[in-house]
């Protein structure tokens, strides 16, 4: 098996604790050992000046394969998670069909092993269709290889349905992953955050406590049940602090944020600019201060990106029509290193705990460590490249980002995915 040493860098492991200039020596598809002295070795990466951390896990990642390949495909959102860093993604289950049976679990592996690019592990319906009437074959999605469940795109917004659905996955040990909002009080029309800035607008809105109220739901539940919830997405200052309080009490309740959440507000609206229309949308200014303490004190333990391409022809529509969301694959973590770890909110050990070895404890997969025997996945980060985002050069199919323009500090130069280079800037 070949072998490569990665030499002088400064690695991070947070599961570990490491935090140190060393140099780590992977033999094949695995982490073989650290400290190692120079010598013959099939190739060297000299990471001088650079971070080297296990490899970047996103739980939370739309591939739109099958089903809307004009927005995205399994090779192209891949090729985009590798250019991001990330050599573990979660797929979600919003896809035509959705990922509710057997066969469409294998398909995505297929697909996913044939481009290569990175690890795809499968996020699986909780109700058939989608439809939040019955639930999906949840013991057969399993044995296919489905690490998690979730109706996103939607929530699961009968309660009865959530009981059962965590019920049957705490037999499997699986968490579910469920989009906080209560349609009732968002209705269909709402384009953005309900507050002061969409009423000048006079543009309809979804209001906090559509998100707080099924936060407090699925707490409720899980404490029922003994499930595990998995917040996605939260936005709310009042979603964070009931996450917060239930963690004190013993809840088996976690949460993520993406990086718009943490900087972006519903300020940026006024422009009538669709690439900031998402959903749960961006907020107030209280509540992405609210988000970032939540991030300081690890009642928020993950983030991630909810990559949702769209193609340029879907979102060039009225703000009132285009499609939610924004891709994100790319600008995550130079978004993360400029946003909270440069200002000094969190440390960089901080920081990639949330980007490693966090997401994979909450899927239950062993990823996100460098300890010896470990799969040789790593990424490699120069922390103080300077750049400007083009999506234009985005590796995604779809190029609908806010944050076109925008100088960032940081970013991956190098992927590496079993022992092997699949990205290299």
């Amino acid at each position: 098996m070949p072998t490569t040493l990665i030499q002088n860098g400064r690695v991070i492991d947070p599961s570990q604790d490491i935090d140190r200039v060393t140099s780590v020596l992977l033999d094949g598809d695995k982490v073989a050992c650290f400290d190692v002295a120079a010598g013959e070795y099939d190739y060297v990466i000299d990471a001088t000046g650079k971070i080297v951390t296990p490899g970047l896990i996103d739980m939370h990642v739309h591939l739109r394969e099958p089903g809307r390949e004009e927005d995205e495909t399994i090779e192209t959102g891949t090729a985009s998670a590798a250019a991001g860093g990330f050599t573990s993604i979660a797929c979600i289950p919003n896809t035509v069909p959705p990922i509710d049976t057997q066969a469409t679990v294998e398909f995505i592996q297929h697909q996913a092993a044939r481009a290569g690019h990175c690890n795809v592990f499968v996020v699986a319906c909780v109700s058939k269709n989608r439809e939040g009437k019955e639930l999906a074959e949840i013991g057969q999605l399993v044995e296919a290889g489905a690490v998690a469940f979730s109706d996103d795109g939607a929530p699961v917004f009968n309660a009865e349905l959530m009981r059962r659905a965590l019920e049957y996955c705490t037999m499997f040990d699986k968490p579910i992953l469920n989009h906080a909002e209560v349609l009732e009080l968002t209705r269909g029309d709402a384009v953005m955050h309900e507050g002061l800035v969409s009423m000048i607008l006079g543009l309809p809105g979804m209001p906090s406590a559509a998100e707080d109220v099924m936060v407090g739901r699925d707490i409720a539940l899980s404490e029922a049940t003994g499930g595990k919830v998995h917040i996605m997405h939260i936005s709310t200052a009042g979603g964070v602090e009931l996450i917060r309080q239930a963690k004190k009490l013993g809840a088996r309740v976690t949460t993520e944020i993406c990086p718009h959440h943490f900087t972006l507000t519903d300020e940026c609206l006024r422009t009538f600019d669709s690439n900031y229309k998402m959903s749960p949308p961006l907020r107030s200014r209280s509540d992405v201060e609210a988000c970032v303490a939540g991030l300081i004190d690890d009642t928020i333990e993950v983030i991630c990106t909810d990559h949702a391409p769209h193609a340029l022809e879907k979102k060039m529509q009225e703000l009132d029509v285009a499609p939610f969301g924004i891709v994100g694959l790319e600008t995550c973590l130079p978004l993360t290193i400029t946003q909270l770890i440069e200002p000094g909110h969190l440390t960089w050990s901080q920081a990639i705990r949330k980007l490693t070895i966090n997401p994979a404890r909450i899927l239950g997969v062993d990823k996100g460590t460098l300890r010896v025997g470990a799969d040789a996945d790593v990424t490699i980060i120069d922390p103080t490249t300077t750049w400007t985002v083009d999506p234009r050069q985005f590796r995604s199919k779809s190029k609908n980002s806010p944050f076109g323009g925008w100088e960032l500090t940081g970013r991956a130069t190098t992927t590496i995915v079993g022992g092997k280079v699949r990205y290299q800037l």
